[in-house]
């Protein structure tokens, strides 16, 4: 057959996959499609075994070929040799490079056929074309070992010693190196033969990078084998002597410590520290004191809270509620507490204040702490620092010392496991200093909101970031608070509570608690509003309420004796003459206004935080 330039040609074509064939050169490929067995048994019957190869776009696709699902440069070939029966072996010689019209199938040969033309290769200048086979040349040798095995190299020897022209070389090296099938799709396609040379640099520099990339990587895993490989044996010597040793292995706990810590979001300074800490705990005899010492500290840091965080109550009905069930009047504080949870809620962020509530003992300054946790739904912690005098308290003690331990601050969060509760810094007035330090100083780094989110606990190590809780602070004399740190706070006074809001407080809330208490219920005893009053007036003398709860439990147990002594038979009314017979004599009186002016005679004011009354002076 001849095949002239130019004109129309139809012959049987072979649709591979990710195959490309190129002229002037042997290929070899397997056919096991039946439409691609019965083009080559065409091919060899009727057109004297030439046929063309195309290569699909989509591998996927097994059937139902279009124009639109090859690609329309192919090459004209003539079949060598077929070996097999089910899946053929076919080799291949390319004769040129074709451009496809159009394809059909013929249903009636079970094969799909193309319209074709030939399509010869443009020769390039000839000036530019030596140089750049030359340059090719140069690239081929330079990288010989890298982009060709050996035996490749042996045949690229043999051809070129042949002497190759331009055109063959580019079909050769487009056909012989290990490049995908799209970019010898590109090479095929190329209109002249110097824009293949220019392309084949390009793809042999960056062929080249590729293999140095994938050794280097391959070098990298090479090594980390041999450090894993090695890691592994070592730790099994030390297991086996770990086991000779009776020792407790915990290489479980910490790779499970390890996992832990990856996953969670721990800060990447405390990922780093514990991570330093159980390799050394792992190179220490688990026995020593040394090793002891490590797993205790890292138990600390696993312990703190460093990400959990509660969700604030932000119903600020809801919320107000909830104090006015807990507490009576205060309304300085509600409102403090509101005002706090209305600008967070706006603002979407807020630096939590550091509220200091100050006032006489006994009128629930604690109390309205563990009510504010509850109404903003956060965890609360409580220290009391009563009677601290060293300031290690406070920051911690360092790891050098025996015994040491995390301050108060760091131990109220691993209780609260929360960054964010309610913390409350009981009787902050009684705090003293010594010669071990000044607790009140350490406490200006807690209490300071531009401090406190890099608080630094001497047995942690590590910075601490204090600014989502809220600190509350109870003190009763603010002359004993160091100005520094008063200068800090948010005073709110907690005033001594007027009878009438005692009256309320025992209504609502302390004879209630103080039935259930004692076991009784509230059908089996009354208090009337009298007697209420005079338990305040006469039984008790404070700003709080803590002698008036006493008073009415003492009450309480009675009625109980009674009750079980069978002189109460189902319920009792508690009144004055109640009152007298259960707590006794009066234990406070108090002075009556004068009715008429007495001659000589001044009416004076005493008042403590505990209570006040009138005195007649005569002067």
């Amino acid at each position: 057959m001849t095949f002239n330039p130019g004109e129309n040609i139809t012959l049987p074509i072979l649709i591979c996959k990710a195959f490309v064939a190129f002229p002037e050169g042997n290929s070899a490929l397997y056919a096991k499609r039946d439409f691609s067995k019965c083009a080559l048994s065409i091919s060899q019957g009727n057109f004297d075994s030439y046929i063309v190869v195309l290569t699909q776009k989509d591998n996927d696709q097994d059937a139902n070929f279009s124009f639109e699902n090859v690609y329309n440069i192919g090459t004209l070939c003539r079949i060598t040799a077929i070996n097999g029966t089910d899946a053929l072996r076919v080799r291949l010689f390319g004769l040129e490079r074709v451009k496809v019209n159009s394809i059909r199938f013929d249903d009636k040969a079970n094969s799909y056929f193309a319209e074709f033309q030939t399509y010869p290769d443009v020769l390039g200048e000839q000036v530019a074309e030596g140089i750049l086979v030359k340059k090719l040349m140069e690239c081929v040798e330079n990288n010989r070992n890298v982009i060709l095995d050996a035996q490749q190299s042996m045949v690229l020897s043999k051809q070129l010693s042949n002497g190759l022209s331009a055109l063959k070389l580019g079909y050769f090296l487009s056909n012989f190196l290990d490049f995908d099938y799209e970019k010898k799709i590109e090479l095929l396609s190329s209109k002249d033969i110097n824009e293949r040379l220019k392309t084949l640099i390009t793809d042999i520099d960056e062929l080249t990078k590729e293999s140095e990339i994938e050794d280097e990587i391959q070098n990298e895993l090479r090594k980390s084998s041999e450090k894993n490989q090695r890691d592994y044996i070592l730790r099994e010597k030390m297991r086996i002597i770990k086991e000779e040793l009776g020792e407790t292995n915990d290489e479980e706990d910490n790779d499970a410590l390890l996992a832990k810590i990856d996953k969670e979001p721990y800060p990447i300074y405390i990922k780093n520290k514990i991570k330093g800490e159980i390799k050394r705990f792992n190179m220490m005899p688990q026995a020593s004191l040394e090793a002891s010492l490590i797993k205790n500290y890292i138990d600390v840091l696993t312990s703190i809270p460093w990400f959990e965080k509660t969700e604030d109550n932000d119903n600020l009905e809801n919320v107000q509620k909830i104090l006015d069930e807990d507490h009576y009047g205060l309304k300085k504080v509600k409102e403090r507490i509101i005002e706090y949870l209305a600008i967070k809620k706006m603002t979407g962020n807020l630096k939590a204040p550091i509220l200091c509530f100050y006032g006489p003992p006994g009128v629930g300054k604690t109390s309205l702490g563990k009510s504010i946790a509850r109404a903003l739904g956060r965890k609360f912690v409580k220290s009391s620092l009563g009677g601290v005098s060293d300031e290690s308290e406070i920051r911690g003690h360092r790891r050098t010392y025996v015994g040491s331990m995390p301050g108060r601050i760091i131990q109220g969060m691993r209780k609260a496991k929360s960054i964010n509760p309610v913390f409350l810094l009981d009787e902050i007035d009684k705090v003293a200093s010594s010669y071990k330090g000044d607790p009140a100083s350490a406490l200006l780094e807690v209490l300071d909101p531009e401090q406190n989110t890099q608080f630094n606990d001497n047995y942690v190590e590590e910075p601490y970031d204090l600014s989502n809780v809220l600190f509350i602070c109870t003190a009763n004399y603010l002359g004993n608070i160091p100005e520094p740190l008063r200068d800090r706070l948010e005073l709110i006074e907690v005033n001594s509570y007027t009878i009438i809001e005692k009256l309320h407080i025992a209504k609502e809330h302390l004879i209630k608690k103080e039935i259930k208490a004692n076991g009784l219920n509230e059908s089996q005893i009354k208090f009337d509003d009298d007697a209420i009053n005079y338990i305040i007036d006469r039984y008790t003398r404070e700003a709080g309420v803590r002698e008036l709860e006493r008073k009415i439990s003492s009450i309480c147990r009675k009625v109980v004796v009674e009750i079980l002594n069978n002189k109460i038979d189902k319920s009792i009314i508690i009144n004055i003459e109640k009152v007298k017979q259960f707590l006794g004599n009066e234990i406070f009186e108090s002075t009556s206004k004068e009715k008429g002016n007495q001659v000589g005679v001044v009416t004076g004011l005493a008042y403590t935080e505990f209570g006040g009354d009138i005195l007649p002076i005569e002067v």
